[in-house]
């Protein structure tokens, strides 16, 4: 007897934040890079085992060790030091698409951070809770870094 397939409604999710950051455009992105790889920590300040690969069809993923992992996603263009988008399922582990672009804009002696993450799929409503706090997490980790970087600097 064929069973019914369950219907999943397809959601969407359009995340917008910034960030300024008292550092250069330049150290920004590095900060980034470091931020999206082997400096991410969640908020509790747990290290978070993510690497990126920081050129055109680089893979961002979590590196659980002895080949096991979660791929996130990615790179779709890279354009140091103003420009980084990311396409892939992100952190979800279902039928979804996820496009997430950064966008690093000179201002003043510091720098403009954009994020926008889009996404669609069969995405469980409980999911979408808590995505604009993780996003805001992590643009506040990019900023720590940076700051902390270019005060180190000359």
């Amino acid at each position: 007897m064929p069973t019914e397939a369950a219907h999943r409604e397809i959601q969407t999710l359009d995340v917008r934040q910034e960030i300024r950051i008292a550092a250069p455009v330049e150290i920004s992105f590095e900060a980034l890079l470091e931020e999206l790889g082997p400096g991410s920590e969640l908020p509790d300040g747990t290290p978070f085992p993510m690497k990126i690969e920081p050129r055109p069809g680089g893979r961002w993923y979590r590196d659980l060790g002895d080949d096991a992992g979660h791929l996130w996603g990615h790179v779709q263009v890279i354009k140091p030091p103003s420009l980084l988008e990311l396409t892939g399922p992100m952190f979800m582990s279902y039928p979804a698409v996820s496009h997430v672009q950064y966008r690093l804009t000179p201002e003043g002696g510091g720098t403009l951070l954009k994020l926008v993450h889009r996404a669609f799929g069969q995405i469980p409503p409980e999911d979408l809770e808590g995505v604009d706090e993780g996003w805001a997490h992590g643009l506040g980790r990019v900023r720590q870094i940076a700051e902390r970087m270019a005060a180190s600097r000359p």
